[in-house]
């Protein structure tokens, strides 16, 4: 049985030789190839096609946030295809639903190993990808305190994360307040620089 699959890549040239690629397979045929987040959910929520295909440069939350979506659909998993992979953002896709995510440096049999997985139902995370989703590594920081850094990393305020995350603005400031200690940051905006500089969010 054949595996449609739609690929996402805002780089024209990246998304063209990235479908040549996918088209070598016969068992595989390129339902859609689009160029912007819209169009992807807009494609996938009206073709439904068995894999989508979300290639990215590891950061932009918005394609994350799309790739949630689209794995909601019936009968629509996603997969995605990052050329740097940040702890945080791992740590969202292996916890928000989304079925698998590949380097770009990987050899085309992996990233096809890949494909058949998450068509077949399975997850597709490598392992080293896989570890660093459920563990902080050489972060000192708890998952809560980089849960509040990832918010102020995203621009909400202190009310804002107090609520989504079920805390009183008391608790987010003290939190706040033990990171910066805790990592020998000058203040918030130093610590968000130096976890971005480490890659923990």
């Amino acid at each position: 049985m054949g595996i449609d699959v739609m690929v996402f890549d805002d780089q024209h040239l990246s998304r063209f030789a990235l479908t040549a690629l996918l088209e070598q397979r016969p068992e595989i045929r390129v339902a859609g190839s689009v160029d912007s987040k819209l169009a992807a959910l807009e494609f996938a929520e009206l073709h439904r096609p068995d894999v989508v295909i979300i290639s990215f440069e590891g950061r932009d939350r918005e394609v994350i946030e799309t790739a949630e979506k689209i794995a909601i659909l019936p009968e629509c998993r996603t997969l995605l295809l990052a050329t740097v992979c940040i702890r945080s953002v791992v740590r969202r896709a292996f916890t928000g639903g989304i079925d698998g995510m590949v380097r770009r440096s990987a050899p085309p049999r992996r990233f096809f190993e890949a494909i058949h997985l998450v068509h077949q139902g399975e997850r597709a995370f490598d392992a080293e990808l896989t570890v660093a989703a459920v563990a902080n590594g050489d972060c000192p920081l708890t998952r809560r305190q980089l849960s509040v850094l990832e918010h102020l990393d995203r621009g909400d305020t202190m009310e804002e994360i107090a609520a989504r995350l079920c805390l009183s603005e008391g608790t987010v400031r003290n939190y706040i307040s033990s990171m910066v200690t805790k990592i020998g940051a000058r203040n918030r905006i130093d610590a968000l620089r130096i976890a971005r500089d480490l890659q923990w969010i």
